[in-house]
């Protein structure tokens, strides 16, 4: 069966961020992660060859704050720019999350307008982390506010936490470290009140939500007494927390996607490659789980392929017959 997959999970590196890097000196990303090489040209035939109709674009970590301050706001303008660019020259086939310079507010709302009102993005990415500052975090008040007026969908990429040297055991932080890093945001997301304050707002957890299925009643407490966790976990966390979209990048597998099925349903299931960080071959045997394992019925596969997404994008809509 063909699905005209939608790929919620996969990265662009364009000319202005490879350049960057360049200048940075960085060859190696979080801990030990080699820069990938990225052209178009790839990803759509890596698209043809797995039926994905179109993948939405994402800068991963490091995002831009390495560049320093003034340059991080310049490249991700330049970095959303290029995205844009390559939704132009081949319709249909790509979307953008935009990348915003989390570390300056005011420069991440002015490109948070930017994105939306003249790029016409889908949504953006926000790392879980930023100097150590997480998600959820009363400095990004602002920025979320904005994003719930928006109805905006926001994708979340882990990164290394500020004290990965210390836990790294010598491995690059998406050995164990991002995983745990994405629920550290999700849990602050939570426990801070944003996500109930902005309840417009679709987050997407990359990586079937790291550990949040398996850590989330520990979490919320809900094998504690009362007693033990007063005022720790807001009253409704389990259930902010079952609203999360989760994708199934590096996660298709059956210990990663059972226990996300306890916490979310198949509807909040996306699919993603996490091409290019991910090798082809890897991506092939994802596609193949997800295609034939006896988790999904028919038409779970069909939902997690390409109609959840499409739900969630409505722009997709108009571009996937």
């Amino acid at each position: 069966m063909a699905y005209h997959r939608i790929d919620c999970h996969a990265h662009y590196l364009p000319p202005a961020y490879y350049d960057a890097l360049r200048e940075a000196g960085l060859t190696l990303l979080d801990g030990g992660m080699p820069v990938p090489q990225w052209r178009v040209e790839d990803s759509l035939a890596l698209m043809d060859r797995h039926d994905i109709a179109t993948q939405m674009l994402s800068v991963s970590s490091p995002s831009v704050n390495f560049a320093g301050a003034d340059k991080a706001v310049r490249l991700a303008r330049a970095v959303n720019e290029q995205g844009a660019g390559y939704i132009r020259a081949h319709p249909g086939r790509f979307g953008l999350f935009a990348t915003l310079p989390m570390a300056d507010v005011a420069a991440t709302l002015k490109e948070i307008d930017h994105a939306f009102d003249t790029l016409k993005a889908d949504g953006v990415t926000m790392l879980t982390n930023t100097g150590g500052i997480y998600l959820g975090d009363q400095k990004y008040d602002a920025v979320f506010d904005a994003l719930n007026a928006r109805k905006a969908v926001v994708f979340i990429h882990p990164t290394s936490p500020a004290c990965f040297e210390a836990l790294a055991l010598g491995k690059p932080a998406p050995t164990i470290e991002f995983p745990f890093d994405t629920t550290r945001a999700a849990m602050n997301l939570v426990f801070s009140g944003t996500t109930k304050r902005c309840p417009n707002i679709k987050f997407i957890l990359p990586h079937a939500g790291g550990t949040l299925p398996f850590l989330v009643n520990r979490i919320v407490g809900a094998n504690r007494p009362a007693a033990a966790i007063s005022g720790m976990a807001p009253a409704d966390a389990l259930a902010e927390m079952r609203r999360f979209y989760c994708d199934t990048a590096g996660s298709a597998n059956v210990n990663a996607l059972s226990s996300l099925l306890h916490l979310i349903p198949v509807t909040q299931i996306l699919f993603g490659s996490d091409f290019p960080f991910t090798p082809e071959p890897a991506i092939e045997n994802f596609v193949r789980f997800l295609d034939t394992a006896n988790l999904f019925s028919p038409g779970d596969r069909a939902a997690i392929a390409r109609d959840n997404a499409a739900k969630l994008l409505p722009r997709l809509n108009g571009w996937i017959d």
